[in-house]
């Protein structure tokens, strides 16, 4: 496996340099695999050994590097040492040991491939609380929601494979003044009959009539504040109201959720945090935190210099509570009920202030925890729609991904016969979804194009299922071949080294994505083994050849498959098993 090679490459910079061995471990990178030419295994820059002193900071960079390679031996792991551009010791090791470690595991089909390198070993681990999806109830699933709810589900996979006890939370928005204006417009427009043929959309209709009424009459203006001051005061039956709204929202809810393949630990909303809201404005008042407008608004200076540039509102001169007062008794309430070692937000980049304010309001109260917690911002996705039109609804976007899949699977002349040809496109259709979301930077906003994100060929998820599928049907065909013992000197082919040199970098992969929460590097590993071992599977036969070499062979592509379908888990796609 890497960390074996790893380890013994930092052993030998070690003795060179008289240094800790562990102090290179994360100075050593696999190399990037090149399509023409076996290329190098590893490398060190040595612009990472000056930052960490063990080199001089002057001088040319490249005679350091040619008079470090010089210094440096070859053993029985390492069979080549050399310098590149900019300064860049690379080291390949013997093509044989590389063959026989790296498909070591697999013989035994070990899933923990990658997850207990000892990158990781610096890595702190303990209680991850993730915040993602959080809708608003009485809306129908917004398209919108769909990329907070596959970012939370990925950070989650990867905290969660990595070691970490991972509490999966659903925020709902369940309060505030929005809920003033659809009771209001319930008692108006609403109809009992319609609320339980078709629930969430009837409330969709009367919020938009309700907000369109708003606009030019005070009368439901002041409607919505009066209901809204009634939930805060727990009148029962607007109370009432409002707990029916909520049951059926999340009720449909958590069948779109168990569509996409999404499970929570738990259902919070801004409503379980009234009464804590209360103490919070209290506290901020004992602490001398909170200011009071001219306008009547209760305010806390969140501005670096404290000279009140930047103020953030926690109270309404009606005296109602807000997003980030409820916000902040949620974290204070969170940290005592879970005791969490980091905490994950995933919304939006228009809410960066929101968390901005909130972390430094968190900070001012004396909650040192604060820095343990993090927002994970993303863009918008732009051009989404349906062949009937623009999209609004998130099942709509689920129904369209299957049905032009299910399509496109009828059409191809390589489909196998499948028991459940729906149930696949749907698998491969959010597939597809997951990967044009996650291909570039979270903060990026995006154009949706269907026609792209469906294709067979290409980096899409539609082509890592399809070979993930081919993968497991030569599995399946080859079942009685397998072999515990194969012959690494049958596997020396530029192709077979190549899926080997790749799957090297798999636990940096995992490593850095654990560092900035960004799925793009799993995808980009993930595509790009796929190629290599779409261009493998041409080149290197199973049927057909003999027995020794069909075995190592299989082998080799069992391993793939197994790094290829973990990775996949990770970034919330099931894999498939015929296509």
């Amino acid at each position: 496996m890497a960390c074996f090679f790893r380890r013994s490459i930092a052993a030998k910079l070690a003795r060179t340099l008289h240094q800790p061995e562990d102090v290179f471990i994360p100075a050593l990178h696999a190399a990037p695999v090149s399509k023409k030419r076996q290329s190098p295994d590893f490398r060190v820059p040595v612009s990472t050994l000056r930052m960490k002193g063990i080199l001089p900071s002057h001088g040319d960079a490249q005679l350091q590097a040619e008079a470090l390679a010089n210094e440096l031996n070859q053993d029985n792991v390492v069979e080549e040492i050399s310098t590149g551009p900019g300064g860049m010791i690379t080291f390949k090791v013997h093509r044989k040991l590389l063959v026989e470690k790296m498909l070591e595991p697999f013989g035994e089909e070990d899933a923990m491939f990658g997850f207990n390198s000892e990158l990781f070993n610096t890595v702190k681990k303990g209680k991850t609380l993730v915040e993602f999806s959080s809708p608003n109830i009485a809306k129908k699933f917004h398209a919108g929601h769909l990329r907070s709810t596959i970012i939370g589900n990925f950070i989650a996979n990867l905290k969660e494979s990595l070691g970490n006890h991972v509490i999966r939370m659903n925020y709902l928005g369940d309060w505030g003044m929005q809920f003033g204006l659809l009771g209001a417009g319930f008692e108006q427009f609403g109809s009992q009959e319609k609320l339980n043929v078709n629930p969430l959309q009837h409330l969709f209709d009367v919020y938009v009539q309700a907000n369109k009424e708003a606009e030019h009459n005070k009368e439901v203006q002041l409607a919505a504040r009066e209901f809204f001051q009634k939930l805060e005061q727990h009148d029962s039956q607007a109370m009432s109201l409002w707990q029916q709204f909520r049951e059926i929202t999340v009720k449909e809810y958590q069948q779109i959720y168990k569509r996409l393949g999404v499970p929570f630990d738990v259902y919070s909303g801004e409503s379980f945090h009234q009464e804590q809201a209360r103490e919070v404005v209290q506290l901020l008042q004992t602490r001398g935190l909170l200011k009071t407008t001219e306008r009547g608004t209760s305010v806390v200076d969140v501005s670096a210099e404290g000279d009140m540039s930047s103020c953030s509102t926690v109270l309404r001169s009606d005296g109602t509570s807000l997003y980030i007062t409820r916000d902040i008794a949620a974290a204070i309430d969170r940290k005592e009920k879970f005791n969490f070692d980091e905490m994950i937000y995933v919304t939006d980049k228009s809410q960066q202030n929101h968390f901005l304010h909130l972390f430094r309001i968190l900070r001012l109260m004396g909650h040192p925890w604060a820095e343990s917690c993090r927002h994970v911002s993303f863009g918008l996705v732009q051009g989404m729609s349906t062949r009937r039109g623009e999209v609004v609804f998130l099942e709509d976007v689920l129904d369209e991904a299957r049905a032009r899949m299910l399509h496109n699977m009828q059409q191809a002349t390589t489909t196998k016969e499948m028991a459940d040809p729906g149930d696949t496109a749907e698998k491969v259709g959010m597939s597809a979804l997951i990967v044009q979301d996650f291909r570039g930077p979270l903060e990026a906003d995006y154009r949706f194009d269907w026609d792209r994100i469906l294709q067979a060929q290409g980096d899409t998820g539609v082509f890592l299922q399809y070979t993930h599928a081919r993968l497991r049907s030569l599995i399946r065909t080859n079942s009685t071949m397998a072999a515990k013992e194969i012959d690494p000197s049958l596997l020396l082919e530029h192709r077979s080294i190549a899926i080997l040199q790749h799957l090297l970098r798999f636990d940096e992969v995992l490593y850095q994505s654990n560092r900035d929460l960004q799925p793009r590097h799993l995808v980009t590993f993930l595509t790009k083994l796929s190629h290599l071992v779409a261009s493998a599977l041409r080149e290197l036969p199973v049927k057909g050849s003999p027995d020794d070499v069909a075995q190592a062979r299989l082998r080799l592509f069992s391993g793939a498959c197994s790094v290829l379908a973990s990775g996949m888990r990770i970034l919330g796609i099931k894999p498939v098993e015929k296509m």
